[in-house]
């Protein structure tokens, strides 16, 4: 009889404890903040997997969505079948609902550029730059149908404020990593000074975009992680002058709280970094894994992290309160639980 008492107290102690989880996300996706400007992004979305978030993206009533890559998965130099895919994508019900209420942006990553971990190298890429722009729906007078590479700025003007979203290509004019012979890890550090992320032009434009800045908040939005580069794969870790260059250019243009957005990886996680000369701290907020993640993570290095990794699916929310000046991220996952947030406090 002891027995069957210990089995059933277990049992329902194991059923409180996980409906105590089911509360305490419930309640932490249905606080409400003061919120007068909301980001949504995600990366890393296959077009051929189920993708079970746009109606609880749109709970969280974003002004804007984002895409910071891989929107489709399509490595190829056939045109023919990447136009397909992004057909898929658009055609997908939800989607489509979706972008009918919210204003998308978006950059690309490796496999919308059309090659895996692929750089300047790739001889399709002004082909695959007019259906990325396509799916877009952007222009045909528009800049980006003139221009190699699909980087872009827009300002959206908030009460007596701006926040100004910036999206950089880190693939159409990257020079070759240095792959990684010594361990298991897929790249190590190029030799400081060879070898550009942004390439010249994109560089210049993103010196006049960010010293011509008025944005209370300049938003920067790279396809590859900015502040986790321990781990070997794709990050501007491979370039350490090139994420030099940025924070010198971030310091002396005297452009206001920058954060960098980030995505490819199929995890999700936030980092910080304080930095001298510059007058905030530098958060790269990492989403994704839309339709896919990492479910194998066992973990990695990153000293800058903030909480923890989470490798389940995801989408990324930046709530800003121009009241008082704090933005607060948060990393959801299916039925609009947070699974991790933090909460940063800027002065304009």
């Amino acid at each position: 009889m002891n027995y069957f008492k210990s089995v059933l107290f277990l049992l329902l102690l194991i059923s409180s404890c996980k409906t105590n989880e089911k509360q305490k996300y419930n309640t932490l996706a249905s606080n409400k903040t003061n919120t007068d400007f909301v980001i949504a992004f995600g990366s890393c979305n296959n077009q051929t997997l189920s993708n079970p978030f746009w109606a609880e993206i749109e709970q969280n009533k974003p002004n804007v969505w984002i895409w910071g890559g891989d929107i489709i998965y399509t490595d190829t130099y056939d045109m023919a079948y990447m136009a397909e895919n992004y057909r898929i994508q658009k055609n997908n019900a939800d989607y489509a609902d979706f972008t009918k209420k919210v204003d998308v942006l978006g950059t690309w990553d490796d496999h919308d550029y059309g090659l895996n971990d692929g750089g300047v190298e790739y001889s399709k890429k002004a082909e695959a730059q007019q259906l990325f722009l396509d799916f877009l729906d952007v222009p045909k007078n528009d800049v980006r149908r003139k221009q190699e590479g699909v980087y872009f700025a827009k300002d959206y003007n908030v009460n007596d404020k701006t926040i100004k979203i910036i999206l950089l290509d880190t693939r159409y004019f990257r020079s070759a990593l240095t792959p990684d012979n010594e361990t298991k890890k897929r790249f190590k550090p190029n030799v400081y000074g060879e070898g550009t992320m942004l390439g010249e032009m994109q560089w210049e434009w993103l010196k006049n975009e960010l010293q011509n800045s008025k944005a209370s908040y300049n938003i920067i939005v790279s396809s590859i992680q900015f502040l986790s580069g321990e781990h070997g794969f794709e990050a501007w870790g491979n370039m350490p002058h090139e994420a030099d260059k940025l924070v010198n250019l971030l310091k002396s243009s005297k452009a206001k709280n920058a954060i960098i957005l980030s995505g490819d990886r199929h995890i999700s996680e936030i980092s910080k970094k304080e930095i001298d000369g510059l007058a905030y701290p530098l958060i790269d907020f990492t989403s994704s894994g839309l339709t896919h993640s990492y479910t194998d993570f066992k973990g990695e290095p990153n000293k800058y992290r903030l909480g923890n990794v989470v490798s389940k699916k995801s989408f990324g929310i930046i709530n800003f309160d121009l009241k008082t000046n704090a933005v607060t991220m948060e990393i959801r996952g299916e039925n609009n639980v947070i699974y991790e947030t933090y909460t940063q406090n800027y002065v304009i």
